[in-house]
């Protein structure tokens, strides 16, 4: 049985991929990481499931979630959060702010390369990262949120990847939205492109079904590409996941 590993479990888009992954029983075996017991609680009520909590900042507590790992699909990221007393009558922008411990440089760098040296030295066989656009825009907003420079340091985390000698597929989704998946044709591009069209959103379940299937299909490996899809009424939902990684081309 192939175990896999989804990091950041407790989120909304890790939740969705561990929950995928479970109905999958005949294929794949699935155990979830998380920071803390309230998330493994929320993720696993009845206590049936392999959730394990460990802190991807401090890597000494990640060798046990590891071992016997075969895949692995990272979708930790830093969150920001708006700082208290904002109004919206006033007519301001909120501001926001990343925790101590939680910047997108101790979460999406330094806690991303952590689980890339954790897989290498664990043996895994496949690592799937889950970024997102813009990366290539270092004045793109996102980046200016609490200052965090949260693309930046996801590029890094991506690059480190891309370098070190691991199987991997890395996926730059669009903006995350909350809709139904398996309702839209996706599609794949590179080097943000796809930012400069109407495509620019995805489904998360769209975005964790696209993670599984990446696991299943070699096209899927030693890629990098971004992701989106149409609104539900233009095109066919994508079923023929190997045709759309046969279409990505670019490496980084």
């Amino acid at each position: 049985m192939v175990v896999v590993l989804v990091t950041g479990a407790g989120g909304r888009t890790g939740q969705l991929a561990y929950e995928k992954l479970r109905a999958r029983a005949g294929e794949f075996r699935a155990r979830g990481l998380v920071r803390s017991e309230a998330s493994k609680q929320k993720i696993d009520q009845d206590g049936s499931g392999d959730v394990r909590i460990g802190d991807i900042t401090k890597p000494e507590t990640l060798p046990p979630a590891f071992d016997g790992v075969h895949s692995l699909v990272i979708l930790t990221s830093a969150v920001p959060k708006m700082k208290p007393g904002f109004n919206p009558a006033s007519g301001g922008r909120p501001e926001f702010y990343f925790e101590e411990g939680g910047t997108p440089e101790e979460v999406d760098w330094i806690g991303q390369k952590n689980q890339i040296d954790a897989a290498k030295d664990a043996g895994v066989k496949h690592v799937v990262l889950v970024g997102s656009m813009g990366g290539t825009n270092e004045n793109h907003p996102l980046n200016l949120l609490g200052n965090g420079k949260i693309l930046i340091w996801k590029r890094k985390a991506e690059k480190y990847l891309s370098e070190s000698g691991l199987p991997y597929t890395i996926i730059r989704p669009g903006g995350l939205i909350d809709k139904e998946g398996g309702k839209r044709e996706l599609i794949v591009g590179k080097d943000d492109e796809l930012l400069n069209t109407s495509t620019k959103s995805i489904p998360r379940e769209d975005v964790a079904e696209v993670c599984i299937q990446a696991l299943l299909h070699e096209e899927a490996k030693n890629k990098a590409f971004d992701l989106a899809s149409k609104a539900e009424e233009e095109g066919s939902p994508t079923t023929d996941f190997k045709s759309l990684f046969s279409a990505v081309t670019a490496t980084f």
